[in-house]
């Protein structure tokens, strides 16, 4: 509710306090009563506006953090076990450029401000688990070959060994896509295009992990709320 609104409520209280206490009149008056009455009425108005807020507060936290959280077990496990194979990194490929397309169809077509820090959230979560990730290798394979973003080597792709190889990349693709939306930001069909990307990556979320655990021939080490 906008200010002038509540200024407008506020001054009608006031009004209707001040009218319900006033001594002129017979005992007994109805105007006063009705004065009274009217001042109740707002303030259980006010009361419940201030708990639908609380509850829309509430429901937006949930909304921003939801998404982030079936990875904290996740990413416990991971510390606890110091063990990545259960978990495919590949996930957090595929929810950081669903994210970033997200960001910037955003720009084009902008919607809940809620839903455009769910997608700021899902990307500090997904570094969060890639740099525990390359933590966990570099003390786990300690004496084998690192593999870098620099080798241009196709077949270790998203299989870096440093965790600045992955900012690099993310880094290099939100610059692409930025130069890209600046060009056609007026086009209407990119901005649909741009949205259709991001839902259709995300909706291939299940398949890395998927494809890691058939590799696997087991779901040791995947904790399945994070599936």
């Amino acid at each position: 509710m906008s200010r002038t609104v509540r200024n407008n409520r506020w001054n009608l209280l006031k009004l209707l306090v001040a009218f319900s206490g006033a001594p002129s009149g017979p005992p007994g008056d109805p105007w006063k009563s009705f004065g009274a009455m009217g001042a109740e009425v707002v303030l259980q108005e006010e009361d419940t506006e201030g708990s639908w807020t609380l509850l829309s507060l509430l429901a937006s936290l949930l909304m921003v953090f939801g998404g982030a959280l079936p990875y904290v077990p996740q990413y416990q496990e991971i510390q606890r076990s110091s063990n990545t194979e259960g978990f495919s990194t590949r996930v957090c490929l595929v929810l950081l450029i669903a994210n970033i397309l997200r960001i910037f169809f955003w720009m084009g077509k902008q919607f809940e401000v809620t839903l455009l820090l769910q997608s700021v959230v899902m990307i500090l979560t997904m570094f969060s688990m890639l740099q525990l990730c390359c933590t966990v290798h570099s003390a786990t394979r300690v004496g084998t070959k690192q593999h870098r973003l620099s080798d241009l080597d196709w077949r270790y792709f998203w299989k870096w060994s440093a965790f600045e190889d992955y900012l690099l990349f993310c880094f290099s693709f939100t610059a692409l896509c930025a130069v890209v939306t600046l060009l056609l930001l007026d086009s209407a069909m990119f901005v649909e295009a741009l949205g259709s990307l991001a839902v259709t990556f995300e909706a291939m979320l299940g398949v890395p992990q998927l494809l890691q655990n058939l590799h696997n021939s087991s779901t040791k080490g995947m904790r399945y709320s994070s599936a």
